[in-house]
């Protein structure tokens, strides 16, 4: 027992020491924090100035409270949203929105018809029975079959690439893969026209955006000279600031072809990280159909990032990105849409599988049976009307029908194309007036109905959709 007390005042007798040889700093800091522990323990508790309701009371307040609309006030009786469509039956070249006639479809993104080939349907038949009809996880955790990692291997040695990561939606490909780069401090360049899930990465990236000119690199020269000028005044801050550009192979909005090499250019001039978005281009340019790179032989180590949906060409959904290992294993960790939603049925992703199989096989033939009927198309619609103006490129399976004469009002010349998109309905066509978020848009796109060509189309089809454009402009403008 004696020992003990003698090693407790040893130990007293050390913490004393040791107190002794601190700094006057350290002496007042723990003074200061014995301070406040003693005044927590004894400060006292200042009274709730919460105010106790009697049930008669709260009664009243609710009885005089009236909620907010969900929308700022009733839409009108012809929006478009109150008189939706209806496809009965399966979607192909030709549907029935409940007339029992069969309409042709010019309003599907469907460019190759994929769906309609019989080994992607067995092939996600097979899928289905061996993996069911989800994966019910995110790709991190519990959402990734074999099929997942086997799309991700074929597209990257499709595109000649290091790898390739899968999303399960189109939408947050592009959305997600911008800012997962892109950070506050950064400068992006990009078209006033892409498209709105592009601009919502911009938006997430917190960059600075700064828009040049639809489709006009020398605008984009003279923002990236303005630019140098502005760097040389600031050396330290420019070199850690990074400069991105953001364009679409098609875009999607107008239906035009992107200048890619005068990008490619300007890329390497002023060191840029180019991200392109192939959701259109992708299996409909280029003699393998790779899309814009493809088309113009651009090699893929000038392009640091390529992003795509799955939901046009490919038939299926979902969408990808392909680059280096670093540039997608960094997606990995940092893709929001990536790392938070579920991941894509494995069906779906089997059915991308095979549209890659068609591709590597018949993709020549395919590229150049669709850009003959979007040539013919496009001539047929330009000589459709005087009434009604045709935008986008002779190549594009996306085009663009405007006004020609616009009234300056916009919600008045939706209102007139919804007219003739119903009245081309009665001559046999199915079209879609192009739907934008007005309010959200950047540059709002001009009101246009959106034409989509596909691969199938026959000459007599195609005159078919001439003679229905000219006769419902003719009816609705006189």
């Amino acid at each position: 027992m004696s020992g003990v007390v003698a090693a407790s005042q040893w130990n007293v007798y050390e913490s004393f020491q040791a107190l002794m040889q601190a700094g006057p700093y350290h002496l007042a800091l723990e003074g200061v924090l014995v301070l406040c522990i003693l005044w927590l323990f004894t400060a006292k508790k200042k009274p709730s100035k919460m105010v106790r309701l009697s049930k008669k009371e709260e009664e009243e307040l609710l009885a005089e409270w009236t909620p907010d609309p969900l929308i700022p006030a009733p839409p009108p009786a012809d929006h478009p949203g109150l008189h939706t469509r209806t496809i009965y039956g399966k979607v192909g070249r030709y549907i029935d929105l409940g007339s029992g006639t069969k309409l042709l479809n010019l309003g599907s993104h469907n460019y190759l018809n994929m769906d309609q080939r019989e080994e992607v349907q067995a092939g996600a038949l097979d899928c289905l029975h061996q993996y069911g009809v989800g994966s019910c996880g995110p790709r991190g955790f519990y959402g990734t079959t074999e099929v997942h990692l086997r799309l991700e291997e074929r597209l990257a040695a499709y595109f000649n690439c290091e790898a390739a990561v899968l999303y399960s939606y189109g939408f947050s490909t592009s959305a997600s893969a911008v800012p997962a780069y892109a950070k506050s401090g950064d400068i992006i360049y990009a078209d006033e026209m892409v498209n709105f899930a592009l601009q919502r990465g911009l938006q997430a990236s917190r960059s600075r955006i700064v828009y040049f000119r639809h489709n006009d690199p020398n605008h984009l020269e003279q923002l990236l000279e303005e630019q140098v000028k502005l760097d040389k005044k600031d050396p330290k801050k420019a070199a850690a600031t990074r400069k991105f550009l953001v364009v679409e192979g098609i875009y999607v909005n107008t239906g035009r072809l992107c200048r890619l090499p005068e990008l490619v250019s300007l890329r390497r001039r002023y060191r840029l990280r180019l991200f392109l978005d192939e959701s259109v281009s992708f299996g409909t340019l280029g003699p393998n159909c790779r899309g814009a790179t493809d088309h113009f032989d651009i090699p893929m180590k000038d392009v640091d990032l390529i992003m795509a949906t799955l939901e046009y060409s490919a038939s299926a959904y979902g969408g990808f990105c392909v680059g280096t290992n670093f540039v997608v294993e960094h997606q990995r960790l940092s893709g929001l849409g990536y790392c938070f939603s579920a991941s894509l049925p494995p069906m779906l992703a089997a059915v991308s599988i095979k549209v890659v199989d068609i591709l590597e096989q018949e993709g020549a033939e395919l590229v150049e049976q669709l850009q003959s009927k979007c040539r013919q198309l496009h001539t047929a619609l330009a000589s459709a009307s005087d009434k009604i103006e045709l935008s986008g490129d002779k190549l594009s399976p996306v085009k663009h029908l405007h006004l020609a004469e616009p009234s300056g009002d916009r919600d008045r010349d939706e209102a007139t194309l919804r007219d003739i998109v119903q009245k081309a309905e009665s001559y046999g066509v199915v079209l879609t007036v192009a739907c934008y978020l007005v309010d959200r848009e950047t540059h709002p796109p001009r009101p246009s109905i959106r034409v989509s060509a596909h691969k199938d189309l026959t000459w007599a089809e195609i005159e078919m959709a001439r003679d229905a454009v000219a006769k419902a402009a003719a009816d609705v403008l006189g």
